[in-house]
Parts: C-alpha cells; sequence; structure tokens
C-alpha cells in the first residue's frame, strides 16, 4: 500500500474534485428534475410535450456522448469555458431526466383527492403543485432520489476521459507512475467511492422506513 500512501495527496485531491461533481451536478440536476416532472403534468400540452421529449432523447443518450458533446462540441460553438463546469453541465443534463421520472411517479402516488380539495378552495395548478403536492411526492420518493444520487457518484468517473481529474483519473495518474501496484491503487480507488455511496445507501434505508411509518 506504500503507492497509495505515497500519493495519497493526489487521491484526496480526485475525491474532493468528485465531491464537487457530485454536488453541484446534483444540484443542478435536481432542480432541472422537478421542473420536467411537474411539466409532465401540466395542463399545457406544448410543456407536457416538451418535457416528455427532452426526458426520453436524454435519458436515451449515452453519457459518455453528452460529456464529449460539452468538452468538444460546446468550445466549438464558440462557448469559452474550463472543462471542470462543462462536464458539471453535462453530468447535470444527463441525470435531470431520472430525477424527474422519479418525481413524477411520487406524483403520481400522491392520492388525486389531495389535488381535487386544493382547487376546491381555489388554488390554481402552480400553487396546488407547490404546497399540496410536490412536499408529498418528495417525501415518498426520497429512496429512489438517493439511489440516482448514487448512480450519479459512480458516473463522475466518465468526466475523467474529459479532460476532468477527478478520482478515477487521479488513479490513472499513479497507475503511470506505479504500474507495479495496481491492484492496491483500483482498491484504494473503490474505498473512497464506497465513502460516498454507503452513507447515501444507509441514509434511503432509514429515510424509507421513516416514511413507511408515517403511512
Amino acid at each position: 500500500m506504500d503507492a497509495v500512501i505515497e500519493n495519497l495527496p493526489v487521491f484526496l485531491e480526485g475525491f474532493g474534485r468528485t465531491l464537487t461533481l457530485l454536488i453541484i451536478s446534483g444540484a443542478s440536476a435536481l432542480a432541472i428534475g422537478i421542473v420536467v416532472a411537474a411539466m409532465r403534468i401540466s395542463p399545457v400540452a406544448s410543456f407536457r410535450g416538451f418535457a416528455a421529449v427532452y426526458t426520453e432523447i436524454v435519458r436515451n443518450t449515452p453519457l459518455t456522448l453528452v460529456l464529449f458533446f460539452m468538452a468538444v462540441v460546446v468550445p466549438y460553438l464558440g462557448i469559452r469555458a474550463d472543462f471542470f463546469p462543462l462536464a458539471t453541465v453535462g453530468l447535470a443534463v444527463y441525470t435531470s431526466p431520472f430525477f424527474a421520472e422519479a418525481i413524477r411517479s411520487g406524483i403520481n402516488g400522491v392520492p388525486i383527492g389531495q389535488a381535487e380539495a386544493a382547487r376546491s378552495i381555489g388554488l390554481g395548478f402552480g400553487q396546488t403543485l407547490r404546497l399540496v403536492v410536490m412536499p408529498q411526492a418528495l417525501r415518498m420518493v426520497v429512496p429512489p432520489l438517493i439511489n440516482v444520487f448514487i448512480a450519479l457518484t459512480k458516473n463522475t468517473s466518465v468526466a475523467g476521459g474529459f479532460f476532468v481529474i477527478e478520482l478515477f483519473a487521479s488513479a490513472r495518474v499513479v497507475i503511470n507512475d506505479r504500474g507495479d501496484a495496481v491492484i492496491a491503487i483500483l482498491v484504494a480507488v473503490a474505498v473512497f467511492y464506497l465513502i460516498i455511496t454507503i452513507p447515501l445507501g444507509q441514509i434511503a434505508a432509514r429515510i424509507e422506513k421513516k416514511v413507511a411509518i408515517l403511512r
């Protein structure tokens, strides 16, 4: 394990970059997902159509292709930015449909009587969604949302192939210098990922039990 210990600052820097990617792109994807989910159930047909097309296209596009577009095509179009924010945008866009579908399933799980009662007291669609339906829906789908965050954690490694030195890319740098310790380096990388994903899984399990009790 001497190769891991000697290069611990490199791993920690990559780990911090992975966490930053996860937090920023995850929060952005969740915000986009809420908007898309609301559009999917909107009474406006054009909103529903746009949200459905966006979800199907982005969800079925490989993440590698999305990041390739952000890293190569976007700069070619004249938009100058560092690769890190471009990767963040790409991950957020790619992940948002998965958040949207999870949230939409939660909205569909809210009893229809809740929305009818809200409308009966004069609330419009936006007020009903924001004040009555969405809070209940988000509470029900917290475990699936956390599962999407776990998947996003692993997907950040793809950004390493597009000039972003995150955790997995840091491991490649170390392996180039210490090819005799490949197994130990890969095990160390796996442990760093588990530091993120295991707590997220435990949080999802606890919230799922709490929601089940409340029901």
